[in-house]
């Protein structure tokens, strides 16, 4: 078993020997998270890496990872076209921009 923080682990290490992640503490943006767990999937990994994420009902977490989802959403919208040269920022009202910017 090795424990380390989701920052530490996602910067310069390679978990080859690695079976299973787990990720107990979300991090708003999901490529910080996607990076640690990558780390055990490296060349020389013989092993199926199971990654779990363990968040409780009702918590920061909870809603962290609801962020992330928002946020991995706004990206595969951007990326497929969808705002495409402004149009749809434009298309926006005031209050609409601003609830962009608000959390629930």
């Amino acid at each position: 078993m090795f424990l380390i923080s989701l920052k530490a682990g996602g910067t310069g290490l390679n978990l080859t020997s690695a079976n299973v992640v787990i990720h107990f503490d979300p991090w708003w943006n999901p490529a910080i998270e996607e990076q640690a767990t990558d780390r055990a999937h490296r060349i020389g990994q013989k092993n199926v890496v199971e990654v779990i994420k363990l968040i409780s009902q009702g918590t920061v977490e909870e809603k962290v990872i609801t962020m992330q989802e928002t946020k991995k959403e706004l990206i595969n919208q951007v990326i497929e076209g969808d705002f495409k040269e402004g149009s749809f920022l434009s298309s926006l009202s005031k209050e609409e921009i601003q609830g962009l910017f608000q959390l629930n």
